[in-house]
């Protein structure tokens, strides 16, 4: 008896042993933060024979996961236009660093504009998902940030922004030259408003912006919310801005490279990409060509004699802005050049405003500039845009804003030296006109006497679908008698 009474406590404690074996083998299986702050109490409750040491244990696994705050996967948001990949082009972080909200983390560039990504958290660095000249993906993880304990977090970024949600500004990205510093909350405040945050001072750190700031803008409204006029969309920079400032920092130089009897393939990418985009669809609009030449002498006359008074305004006067002046004064008589086509050629849309993008040669490429409702500007303020698009233009900081939007184009190819060219429509445009460059040539004067004349050629291009080829003459009449003698565009100024 007594020895069968012995063999059931062993087989007993043997028992005993295994489930003990096993539920100590359960904290092995704890996954996550979350399961290991549990831990204590788990161990409390199910192991009471597994004494101090494990709950000492429990306790040091949960303090050590309440030190170090949860690791968020910051993903590269939607930035409008359709973009769906981005090239990295500089990287201001690298693992390890600390950074703390509105921080600049990358610089990307994509086949429109260049967009500096800001940080979201205040955290550290854990991981760089891509390396310099490498294709990110809209929607996919930039980088790794461990938040800091304490912070709130939330998986934002798992959402990409449509471009009807991201309406014209983007919570956590920086459009270059245009920062703004605002939460999620305060921007979706204004947007409920149809309040532009540009206008809107900051009185927060560093002018971001905050909601008393956005309340205190509507107190200003009189109760009436009114949407932004079109003109608000130019905003006149100041004199500095004339001269590159040092804050723009200039682009990288690019690496020479060696080539050792090898050919080298590389992809297109960037702003090479889209125009190998727009060009290929331009080919598919049948081209009108036509030619014609200038007299600028009282041009060159008239901008000799007002040069030294707007030089002491800050300002940069060339020919460009009365060439775009006179484009404007002429798409006021001619609408269906400053028109657009539908891809089905069954529907014409006439524009309103006469935003002319002005083609640049850059060290990003040429790059298309629109400076915005020229017909509501006067021939400085043209000027001062064309001054400050020409400084982000050279440093390669134009935004989305600065080259989107363009009903009308002109290129300049006389500021190289060429003397004709034969532009090419860039759609859904419909109409598009090249400059040479300005010649001193002997022409006949009115009694037959030979004078020295300032001559320039121009070249326009047309949709042939849409435009024939007496009202791109007839246009192409009125911009040069305009420019021919400019004192009569004073008639037609507003």
């Amino acid at each position: 008896m007594a020895a069968m009474t012995r063999g059931s406590s062993a087989v007993f404690r043997r028992l005993l042993i295994q489930q003990y074996r096993r539920r100590c083998l359960r904290v092995q299986e704890v996954r996550g933060h979350a399961a290991l702050r549990s831990l204590p109490a788990t161990l409390d409750r199910k192991l009471p024979t597994c004494g101090g040491s494990f709950r000492m244990f429990g306790r040091a696994l949960h303090m050590s996961a309440a030190r170090s705050g949860a690791v968020v996967q910051f993903k590269l948001s939607d930035i409008g236009e359709g973009i769906t990949e981005v090239t990295v082009k500089e990287w201001y972080v690298k693992e390890g660093d600390k950074v703390s909200q509105f921080d600049s983390i990358c610089e990307v560039q994509s086949d429109k504009a260049s967009v500096t990504i800001t940080s979201r958290y205040d955290g550290v660095i854990t991981k760089l998902y891509y390396r310099a000249d490498d294709v990110a993906l809209v929607g996919k993880p930039l980088v790794d940030i461990e938040t800091e304990s304490g912070s709130d977090v939330t998986q934002e970024e798992d959402v990409v922004e449509t471009p009807a949600m991201a309406r014209e500004e983007h919570t956590h990205q920086e459009i270059k030259g245009l920062k703004i510093q605002a939460t999620p909350a305060v921007r979706r405040l204004a947007m409920e408003n149809n309040i532009k945050l540009s206008e809107v001072v900051g009185s927060g750190r560093d002018g971001r912006i905050l909601k008393e700031d956005i309340l205190n803008f509507l107190a200003k409204q009189t109760g009436a919310i009114l949407p932004p006029s079109p003109f608000q969309e130019i905003r006149t920079p100041p004199p500095a801005l004339a001269v590159p400032s040092p804050a723009l920092r200039p682009p990288p130089a690019a690496p020479q490279r060696v080539f050792a009897g090898k050919d080298v393939t590389e992809p297109i990418k960037g702003f090479h990409k889209a125009m190998a985009k727009s060009m290929t669809a331009a080919l598919s609009i049948p081209h009108l060509g036509l030619c014609d030449q200038v007299d600028l002498s009282r041009l060159v006359a008239l901008r000799a004699e007002l040069k030294a008074d707007v030089q002491c305004r800050g300002v940069k006067l060339s020919y460009m802005p009365f060439f775009i002046k006179a484009t404007s004064l002429c798409l006021s008589h001619f609408p269906i050049l400053n028109a657009s086509l539908d891809e089905g050629c069954q529907n014409i849309t006439y524009k309103a405003s006469h935003n002319i993008g002005v083609a640049m040669d850059t060290g990003l490429g040429l790059l298309v500039p629109t400076v915005k409702n020229v017909q509501l500007l006067s021939i400085l303020e043209v000027a001062q845009e064309l001054n400050r698009l020409q400084a982000l233009g050279t440093a390669g900081q134009l935004g989305t804003a600065d080259l989107s939007g363009g009903t009308f184009s002109l290129s300049n190819i006389g500021s190289i030296g060429g003397t004709y060219a034969k532009p090419v429509i860039l759609p859904p445009e419909v109409a598009i006109g090249a400059v040479g460059k300005v010649q001193v040539l002997p022409r006949f004067d009115a009694s037959g006497h030979v004078i020295r004349a300032h001559v320039m050629n121009v070249s326009w291009s047309a949709d042939h679908r849409i435009v024939d080829g007496a009202t791109m003459c007839r246009f192409s009449n009125m911009w040069r008698e305009f420019l021919h003698n400019p004192a009569s565009m004073l008639l037609h100024l507003k």
